[in-house]
């Protein structure tokens, strides 16, 4: 089908206006946070109605075009990577907040509201929404329904599949269903939690139906330097092990500190080998008590230096270095590679001194975040996006920390998602019988396969060539590999 008569076509259901394709127009939408990987649509619509959705569905259905959803486009996967030969839907005018039940603790929005507006939309009933990715001020609810999102807070409050209660989706036929229920549970299959982190394969997030908490009565964040990382990453372990679930457990490594400390001036040390911040919240009781445990509990794993934050716009701050530490390392580096696997606690030290010697084999500086307390890693590999051949070391160091992350009990992706970037280590985690029920979920859903196509999910001969190419080069691939 021609673009003019796919324009036509769609144009048939919504404004023309709303329909765009000239390349200048669609440009802007050709790569979502990874920028390594860019293709330009052919065409962009921009619907601001339900039914101008299942109008696009039904006529890329008909017509065999591919449909690929995209939000704020923040994703740092190429999830919302658009399609050369198919349609880029974009649900940024779904920007509303439908509905807040104080007393139930809910609210119904729509997939583009940002995820920072539902807390401060609820903050005078003395509520908010758990999940906090770093790009909240930004980053939609649908695409935090895309990838499971999480952030700083999601060791005791979970990722965004344990804060939904209901999806409504617009299938690849433009049919509407909702998953999920306003009730705790709901009968047959549990379809609300195969829906998020589905990366939209499945179908076009229309609504979100998200749990609301009680504000905690006291919050404190303490932080602790140290000056090995080993000692900090064993630190994770024993604040665990003793019983103790943090609101939010936080590391930084030396170079992230540097960066960060010079972008916000939050107080970090700058002689610090690694930096740790670990909120408790709850009653002002629990609090005090948590947080004098947390304190012996670092001293005794060595840390160097604590620092309890003084009052809330402290304490503000400390986590506003945290969150800042993207685009902190971005102002130190011509480009940056965030990658996203996670692992078990226990491997911290052990998977950040590989990673150190990866980064000088590779001839790369290597700044880490992470989400300790779950083991979530954000490595940010340093190159100039100018210099293939850093490119491709860079793609090649990233890889390496994912295929390491899964050789020690982990998974190549904690809340980024797989879309194209992290496609082929799917074929270092999972068998050829495991990604064939994927497919066969994917099916189920979007039987002709024009959601969001070769994204997240391999096929069996791209994992083939894939287990090629990993003997060529001297690896060993997964044992399962050899299969297919």
């Amino acid at each position: 089908m021609d673009t003019q008569q796919l324009v036509s076509a769609l144009a048939t259901g919504m404004h023309r206006e709303r329909v765009l394709f000239k390349s200048q127009d669609v440009a802007a939408y050709e790569c979502d946070g990874l920028t390594m990987f860019k293709a330009k649509p052919k065409v962009v619509v921009l619907p601001e109605t339900r039914a101008e959705v299942c109008h696009v569905l039904k006529t890329c259905k008909a017509h065999g075009v591919p449909v690929v959803a995209r939000g704020a486009g923040t994703g740092l996967s190429g999830g919302a990577l658009p399609h050369a030969d198919g349609v880029l839907l974009v649900m940024a005018k779904f920007n509303r907040i439908l509905e807040v039940d104080a007393d139930a603790r809910i609210a119904r929005v729509e997939p583009g509201v940002r995820n920072l507006a539902i807390s401060e939309a609820v903050s005078d009933l003395n509520l908010y929404y758990a999940p906090d990715p770093s790009s909240q001020i930004a980053c939609t609810i649908g695409g935090n329904i895309a990838e499971n999102s999480g952030g700083v807070h999601c060791l005791k409050y979970g990722l965004t599949v344990h804060n939904v209660l209901s999806v409504t989706l617009a299938l690849d036929d433009g049919s509407v269903v909702t998953v999920g229920s306003d009730a705790l549970d709901s009968a047959g299959y549990d379809l609300l939690a195969l829906s998020i982190g589905s990366e939209g394969l499945l179908g076009v997030v229309l609504e979100v139906t998200v749990r609301l908490l009680p504000k905690p009565e006291e919050m404190r964040v303490v932080m602790a330097a140290f000056d090995d990382v080993t000692k900090a990453g064993d630190s994770v372990g024993n604040i665990i092990a003793a019983g103790i679930i943090p609101a939010g457990l936080e590391m930084m490594d030396g170079p992230a500190v540097a960066a960060v400390e010079d972008f916000v001036k939050a107080g970090y040390p700058l002689d610090a080998e690694a930096l740790l911040l670990c909120e408790v919240d709850g009653t002002v009781d629990e609090v005090a008590d948590e947080l004098e445990r947390v304190e012996s509990i670092l001293r005794d794993s060595g840390a160097t230096m604590l620092r309890v934050a003084s009052d809330e716009a402290e304490r503000l701050l400390f986590w506003k270095g945290r969150k800042s530490a993207f685009p902190a390392v971005g102002r130190i580096s011509p480009d940056y590679y965030c990658m996203d696997g996670t692992i078990p606690r226990k491997h911290l030290s052990l998977v950040l001194n590989r990673m150190r010697e990866m980064s000088k084999r590779y001839g790369l500086r290597c700044a880490n975040v992470f989400h300790a307390g779950d083991g979530n890693l954000h490595p940010l590999i340093l190159f100039d996006a100018n210099d293939p051949e850093e490119v491709q070391r860079a793609e090649q160091f990233g890889a390496e920390i994912l295929e390491l992350s899964v050789e020690v009990g982990g998974t190549i992706t904690g809340e980024h998602g797989v879309g194209v970037e992290k496609i082929n280590e799917m074929c270092v985690q999972f068998s050829s019988d495991e990604l064939t029920q994927f497919h066969s979920v994917k099916a189920a859903f979007d039987p002709t396969g024009i959601l969001n196509p070769g994204k997240a999910v391999p096929t069996l001969n791209r994992c083939a060539e894939f287990g090629k190419m990993h003997i060529h080069h001297g690896q060993m691939p997964h044992p399962e590999l050899e299969r297919f």
